[in-house]
């Protein structure tokens, strides 16, 4: 994929802020799946001008259930680590917890996306093509996001197929996952609606990857 690579930032809207006016349009990112860093692994995120908007770096030898999602400057936007209390979640249950920046120990997590029920790690979940629903984001009744009266969030579809659709808590479909034409599942669009945080809107996908790519951005489940 060719594209031009400036440093601009876009910049999310805060936790809080009001929601965007009807009219405003969606944003439509297009999704590498490949780090800038040589021999590095990751995501690489453009706009529609091609400007570099997040990134995101590991290394195959990082073995962390962790994922920084940075905006174009390098710095954390949120922090995805995997949670290791799955007591109550089933066996084969996954969950990634969003954290704002880098305070995955000093603040309480954002977010929880918590694979569905239904799917055992590795089943078919990712790659089925029917509308069931793969996972849900939960508000953390402890975090900041809790405050503002966010709701949470169902995804319904195919990460494996890059079709998928995020749809908010009165069933509006938020945003979504889709192929891009003639370049592979490595490079995908991820629309975002007017209303949901485009890098929140990032970081589902981020987890989504964690639980249905194939293979995942980091090398272990088992760390």
């Amino acid at each position: 994929m060719t594209a031009k690579v400036h440093p601009n930032v876009a910049v999310p809207p805060s936790l809080g802020q009001p929601p965007a006016p009807a009219d405003e349009e969606p944003v439509t990112l297009t999704v590498w799946r490949k780090s800038l860093l040589f021999n590095g692994r990751g995501f690489t995120v453009f706009d529609a001008r091609g400007d570099l908007v997040y990134r995101v770096d590991s290394y195959a030898s990082d073995s962390r259930a962790e994922v920084v999602l940075m905006d174009a400057a390098g710095c954390p936007v949120f922090t995805l680590r995997r949670c290791r209390n799955l007591i109550g979640l089933g066996l084969g249950s996954d969950q990634w917890l969003v954290y704002p920046g880098e305070e995955t120990r000093r603040l309480p997590p954002l977010y929880a996306v918590k694979r569905a029920a239904q799917y055992m790690r590795g089943g078919g979940g990712g790659g089925g093509g029917g509308a069931k629903s793969m996972a849900h984001v939960a508000v953390c009744s402890s975090g900041a996001a809790a405050k503002t009266g966010a709701g949470g969030y169902e995804v319904e579809g195919s990460y494996l197929r890059r079709r998928c659709t995020v749809y908010d808590e009165r069933r509006r479909a938020v945003a979504e996952v889709l192929p891009k034409e003639t370049v592979g599942s490595d490079v995908f669009r991820l629309v975002v609606q007017p209303g949901m945080e485009v890098s929140l809107a990032m970081a589902v996908v981020l987890a989504l990857d964690q639980m249905f790519g194939k293979p995942s951005l980091l090398r272990s489940w088992s760390s």
